[in-house]
């Protein structure tokens, strides 16, 4: 099968996330319009390509831009999420897209709140 956003590239610290299918169906029973579900602070999805990261300059030389050898590198500190992760994110912070008939929503890392994970890291299983 075919990647459909096998062409897609993320930029900088933002997150393309694909939204999970939010019910329209109250804890207790109550349904609810689209647009309230819309207006919802909160959603979830799954995110489906990260950026490279926060940049940062490579060289510590001050001069270094003045040059024309290499003052246009760029490190990336990585992003906390990954992609398969399920987010939890604030809606107002992204913006809606469509890419090959699907929707997705673009945020910055800062809008996701936390993110579930099937594999944690050795390192955080002793906090």
């Amino acid at each position: 099968m075919m990647d459909p956003l096998k062409n897609v590239v993320v930029i900088g610290d933002r997150v393309l996330i694909k939204p999970l299918e939010a019910s329209n169906k109250t804890d207790s029973g109550l349904f609810l319009p689209p647009s309230v579900k819309e207006r919802n602070a909160v959603h979830t999805g799954i995110v489906m390509r990260v950026g490279p990261g926060y940049p940062v300059p490579v060289t510590q030389d001050p001069d270094a831009m003045f040059r024309e050898d290499g003052g246009n590198q760029v490190n990336y500190v990585p992003l906390q999420v990954h992609e398969g992760d399920e987010a939890l994110y604030l809606h107002a912070n992204g913006t809606e897209l469509e890419i090959n008939g699907e929707q997705y929503v673009i945020v910055g890392q800062n809008a996701i709140l936390l993110v579930m994970r099937n594999e944690i890291p050795d390192s955080v299983d002793g906090l």
